[in-house]
């Protein structure tokens, strides 16, 4: 995509703000005199600094700290600044607390994807992209489906639920550390985390054929979707064991054809990921780096399973396979994403129930840490992608300089792609605004994007799309 300029004779429509996103953005789509399209784009309009705000504080409090960038993934913070810690200190954590990271990221995990699929995407699914405004929200799906709004958001409560036992918070959790968990499981948690994952698993298993059928019905409504709205590109997930992981193990890079290109452990994420400032965003666009050649490249459920295609539990591998079926493997079909997180939604449900049945969640949870300077590199699969967090620690143990990679960093130029796609079905020579607002919004909901993290504040905002031609104001619409 070229950089944000308005090229004269042209006509140009923005989307200001996007709605149903975690953050504030706008979209603008440039067209030519004739009206085909020039380029579009999502722009990030806040800068929040983070990298810079962690800056001079003491690298134990990253874990806390970092977890307050986002109340959507501040689970994949905690994470992945813990395993920074670790690394950074030069221990391993016990194997009882890696089964209790993943065990608190498995309910982070049902309650993220839940939000995404029913509350965020929910809309356009249940209500259909060409539903009024006024009704399209959480409160529609509700009057159109009580009962299947009312199983979405109490799955949703189940993960938030399991985050919060095994975090010590709901919101923001506080058990992981430098070193491992803050805490034994007993038996009154375990108890506790059991009945929750059993009534998971049930509200997994009646709303999963309602997800399927949802995308099916998008697809019969919007057959552009399947045939145009396509983003071949490069994946990057992390995998461990020759599956998917969330929360240890080496980044694997796919091409557009599902060959592996590079793997890698996270402290070498430098060397393959290029970050760059474009003049029109504040957030950071990320390419991969293989033989002399940079490429865009996906993160998130899809690139995941576009890299691994195996998870360790069976349920979720035939739901997977399922899904490859229907969009080919690999796939890049944009609304596959909600098809992704389903999957992944039900994998973490059955992981959950497996941790709890593992004898060795039991052990000691916590090793002694020391911090004697140098840099502490760690990661996490977050909900929407790969998660980086890097560290210079001085001997003191304060943090003296940090950078993050985050998820919709790495997505950008292939939001801007998809962009251009829902442009061209449903934008150009179209005079709909709805449709145009409604199939613009919707193709970046599918990525589920969290611009309070990517920039480095959802409800009834606003929107405006401005229409010009040789830089006067043609037409303004207005939500």
């Amino acid at each position: 995509m070229s950089t944000h300029t308005e090229p004269a004779n042209s006509k140009t429509i923005r989307i200001d703000p996007v709605t149903r996103i975690e953050g504030h953005a706008k979209v603008f789509i440039n067209l030519k005199e004739d009206g085909s399209l020039d380029n579009a784009g999502l722009v990030v309009n806040e800068l929040r600094g983070f990298e810079k705000i962690l800056v001079g504080m003491e690298a134990n409090r990253m874990p806390h700290i970092t977890a307050r960038i986002c109340g959507v993934c501040p689970t994949a913070h905690h994470i992945a600044a813990s395993n920074a810690l670790d690394h950074a200190c030069g221990v391993v954590a016990p194997p009882a607390a890696m089964l209790l990271r993943e065990l608190m990221y498995m309910g982070h995990i049902i309650h993220s994807h839940a939000l995404s699929i029913f509350v965020l995407q929910g809309p356009d699914l249940v209500l259909g992209l060409d539903a009024d405004p006024a009704i399209r929200n959480v409160v529609g799906i509700v009057q159109a489906n009580p009962e299947v709004a009312k199983k979405a958001l109490r799955i949703r409560s189940v993960g938030q639920r399991i985050n919060e036992i095994v975090g010590g918070r709901g919101t923001h959790p506080v058990t992981s550390v430098a070193g491992g968990i803050t805490f034994v499981l007993d038996s009154e948690k375990r108890g506790l985390l059991q009945s929750l994952v059993d009534e998971g698993t049930q509200l997994a298993q009646d709303l999963a054929p309602v997800v399927k059928q949802l995308v099916m019905t998008m697809i019969e409504k919007h057959p552009a979707m399947l045939s145009d709205w396509v983003a071949p590109s490069w994946g990057v997930g992390t995998v461990l064991d020759n599956r998917i992981s969330l929360i240890e193990g080496n980044i694997r890079a796919v091409d557009e054809n599902g060959v592996v290109r590079a793997e890698f452990p996270v402290q070498e994420y430098d060397r393959y990921l290029v970050e760059s400032v474009v003049d029109f965003s504040y957030m950071k666009r990320v390419s991969i780096r293989h033989d002399g050649l940079v490429h865009d490249y996906r993160v998130g459920p899809l690139a995941r399973m576009n890299a691994m295609r195996q998870f360790n539990t069976e349920w979720a591998t035939r739901e997977m396979e399922e899904m490859f079926k229907l969009g080919g493997y690999p796939c890049h079909i944009t609304l596959f994403q909600a098809y992704a997180k389903l999957v992944e939604l039900i994998w973490a449900v059955e992981r959950a129930g497996d941790i709890l049945r593992d004898p060795a969640v039991n052990g000691e949870t916590r090793v002694p840490v020391t911090f004697k300077g140098g840099r502490g590199v760690g990661h996490s699969e977050a909900p929407r992608g790969t998660l980086i967090h890097d560290y210079e620690i001085d001997e003191d143990g304060i943090v003296r300089a940090a950078n993050l990679i985050v998820a919709t960093q790495q997505n950008q130029a292939i939001i801007n792609r998809s962009i251009e796609h829902a442009a061209v079905s449903h934008v150009l020579q179209r005079p709909d605004d709805q449709q145009l607002l409604n199939a613009v919004e919707f193709s970046i909901r599918c990525y589920d994007p969290c611009l309070s993290c990517a920039t480095h504040a959802v409800g009834a905002m606003p929107l405006d799309i401005t229409i010009t031609r040789g830089g006067e104001t043609v037409r303004t619409i207005r939500r």
